[in-house]
């Protein structure tokens, strides 16, 4: 199976690494990059072939991944539809739906969206997986196979359930970040050298989500039980309640969800 991927960014590259971390023949992968900076980056980094614009030798694959920003999605699928054969289209652009993609490749069909995030880089990402219905049961396999060469997947039944996982996991991960910034630096205010604190926040956050992941329990289970009665934790835990902490962040989400159905909306206008 040929894969061509459009766009030569960091998740692609995550993509491309994956595919040959899982044993995936490199002379089977292709990628259009139109920066020659960033197609010198993957030639050397991974040996595959890389062209500079829609040859259709490049397109010349089973499986064509658009990994553009949204914004160059439109002016890419309208030179794209020409070439189209029997292609499986799958879109990693955020926030433009299935409809208008393929309106955009004059009526294509064979169309998914993916929602990976950034973790993708090192193999522990998430992606949301959205199928047109005129995509085969196969083709939906495929569609996994490639996103599972970087984390783990799931499918959607409704296509707009995207924009909450755009604002759960796609966002996600700047969430943490912000938390881990806020850490450090209570750790530096409390003495701890930064290297100490960057240490002791990673850690934390990567031991806590294990520890969630490979349990059964909820995590409200499992955050009361790290809160002792007249603890440090409860102290800690007291002053984020009081402060409506859980609420605002919750409230962050929804304002991530209500953007991205207003970007999908832009979108669909054009």
């Amino acid at each position: 199976m040929n894969i061509t991927l459009i766009g030569g960014g960091n998740m692609a590259s995550a993509l491309i690494g994956g595919l040959l971390q899982r044993g995936y023949s490199a002379q089977h992968l292709r990628v259009i990059e139109i920066t020659m900076e960033n197609r010198n980056k993957i030639k050397q980094a991974f040996g595959i072939s890389v062209f500079p614009d829609l040859a259709s030798e490049a397109i010349a694959s089973d499986v064509v991944l658009l990994s553009v920003k949204p914004q160059q999605l439109f002016q890419l699928a309208q030179k794209l539809a020409p070439l189209l054969s029997d292609q499986l289209v799958i879109s990693i652009a955020a926030g433009i739906s299935t409809v208008d993609i393929m309106r955009w490749l004059d009526g294509y069909q064979k169309v998914v969206r993916a929602m990976p995030n950034t973790p993708s880089m090192v193999r522990a990402g998430v992606t949301g997986l959205f199928a047109a219905a005129s995509v085969s049961e196969q083709d939906k396999a495929i569609a996994e196979s490639i996103l599972a060469a970087v984390g783990t997947t799931l499918w959607l039944e409704k296509e707009e359930m995207l924009h909450a996982v755009t604002a759960i996991s796609g966002s996600g991960p700047a969430y943490v970040f912000y938390f881990i910034e806020a850490m450090q630096q209570a750790g530096i205010e409390l003495g701890l050298t930064a290297a100490q604190a960057r240490q002791l926040s990673l850690q934390t956050f990567l031991g806590a989500s294990k520890l969630a992941s490979e349990s059964e329990e909820e995590a409200i289970t499992l955050r009361a039980r790290v809160t002792s009665k007249g603890g440090t934790t409860e102290q800690a835990i007291q002053m984020m309640e009081k402060n409506d902490i859980k609420s605002k962040i919750v409230a962050a989400i929804h304002a991530a969800n209500q953007r991205s159905q207003e970007m999908s909306n832009e979108f669909s206008k054009i």
